[in-house]
């Protein structure tokens, strides 16, 4: 994709708010949207758990030729564990990794108060630190404070029992806690990532980063705030970060919003250094959307290379009635250092394709990024996306519009990779009334150029998936 600078676009939105408006830009009240016309559509591949049980917050790590994965209590296990050698077919494993907490921790609170199940032991984290050391992070309850803190526990092999620490690695009560450790290495120094749990007591929710020892259990120096809660689709907070280096760029991702629902979402930041600053994607990377519903709340990622040498993302959803959080494990392709999820919609905002003879303006209505593109009214006029996929094929393209025109219907021309390809087709819903239609496209594998153009009517793009 051809990015614009933030400075760019303020600049095109600044002159968009100074040029006469045009037929599509006319501000009239939106009308009930008329159902989005669907042209053929590309069957998706299936995408269904590896592991179909509760086994939320999957945190893997890889010994020898075994994957290891290490999920939140259930079934009466603080600390659930599950074997692999290829990161699709699991062995869940029956005995608890952590069968007993540090003294710091309460073993008898429960979530909801009496619940049978939920002890608060949650979102673990193992590496190895050295021949037979194996290290387990973990969030429980503080006596002391009541709030949520990290604890240690140490093992000579991955499926423990690990023997917890008697005081906690990290307890932060005046910012609400201290929830879901992570861990990454470089240069040979390892730092712990978390989340202070502000959003229990309406305070921020911040992703910290801060050096620890070689084994893991002392903290060294100062903490960072890296990023916080600030856009739309995050709710109150954001959570679980997991930190990995691509290309040259820090890539964090993170989950956001309520996880008991399917408004829970995975994201990403990239910097250019360890320390950031960390500039937030425009749009999350898996949304119950994006996965059309075959998985509900994706989060909880982790990123881990598998024995073909290649990424996989592994991250929990809902099953159908919200009963329990299951494990799915997909493919994870890169752009550079822009992560992509087979098997999910990949959005691309219009403001940051490259567009000649239109202009950005702010939009209401609920438009994703707040930003549309608009004033596609000439013969030369260019809304240009450039889309990444990872092989050949027909993908579906849904286009994210507004249409104004009064007579009804209206279109844009489409171009794939300089090849004309009919109109994209949309009913009228009234200008700031943002609905999809579908289609589909041929795809090279790499990088695509999609365009859109004037054809009839008027109307205004917001962004486009590709999936």
């Amino acid at each position: 994709m051809i990015l614009r600078s933030v400075t760019a676009v303020a600049a095109t939105l600044t002159l968009a708010a100074s040029l006469p408006v045009g037929p599509s830009q006319a501000a009239t009240s939106a009308a009930p949207a008329a159902p989005a016309t669907t042209e053929k559509t590309a069957a998706p591949s299936p995408i269904v758990p590896v592991i179909d049980q509760n086994f939320a917050d999957p945190d893997v790590m890889k010994a020898g030729r075994t994957y290891y994965a290490y999920a939140t209590n259930s079934a009466g296990r603080n600390i659930q564990w599950a074997t692999s050698t290829d990161l699709v077919t699991w062995q869940v494993q029956q005995t608890d990794a952590l069968p007993q907490l540090g003294a710091w921790a309460d073993p008898d609170w429960s979530f909801p108060p009496g619940g049978p199940d939920d002890h608060g032991v949650w979102a673990p984290e193992v590496f190895q630190a050295g021949p037979r050391s194996f290290v387990m992070w973990y969030t429980a309850h503080d006596r002391a404070s009541g709030k949520q803190c990290i604890g240690a526990a140490t093992a000579t092999t991955p499926g423990g029992p690990f023997t917890p620490h008697d005081t906690a690695l990290v307890c932060t009560p005046e910012i609400g806690g201290a929830i879901d450790a992570s861990s990454y290495t470089e240069n040979g120094r390892r730092y712990i990532l978390w989340k202070n749990d502000g959003n229990c007591c309406a305070q921020d929710t911040w992703l910290r980063l801060q050096q620890v020892s070689a084994d893991g259990l002392r903290r060294i120096g100062a903490e960072i705030q890296l990023i916080k809660q600030n856009k739309p689709f995050e709710g109150t907070l954001v959570e679980a970060p997991t930190l990995v280096k691509r290309a040259g760029t820090y890539v964090l991702f993170y989950s956001a919003n309520f996880f008991g629902n399917g408004s829970y979402v995975s994201s990403y930041a990239t910097a250019p250094s360890l320390r950031g600053p960390y500039t937030k994607a425009p749009a999350p990377l898996m949304t119950t959307d994006a996965f059309a519903g075959a998985v509900r709340g994706p989060g909880g990622q982790d990123v881990v290379t598998g024995p073909d040498g290649r990424d996989r993302i592994l991250f929990h959803g809902w099953n159908a009635d919200f009963t329990y959080r299951a494990v799915y494990s997909q493919r994870l392709h890169w752009q550079g250092s822009r992560p992509i999820v087979e098997g999910a919609k990949i959005r691309y905002e219009a403001e940051d394709a490259d567009f000649a003879r239109a202009n950005a303006r702010y939009a209401a209505g609920g438009a994703s990024n707040g930003v549309v593109v608009g004033g596609i009214d000439f013969a030369d006029s260019r809304v240009s996306f450039t889309v990444y996929v990872p092989r050949a094929g027909d993908y579906r393209l849904f286009t994210r519009f507004a249409n104004g025109t009064d007579s009804g219907a209206a279109s844009h021309s489409l171009t794939v990779n300089g090849v004309a390809s009919g109109t994209v087709d949309y009913p009228f819903t009234g200008w700031d009334n943002w609905q999809t239609t579908e289609r589909v496209v041929t795809l090279k594998s790499g990088n695509n150029i999609i365009s859109y153009g004037k054809s009839t009517g008027f109307a205004e793009l917001d962004a486009i998936d590709v999936a």
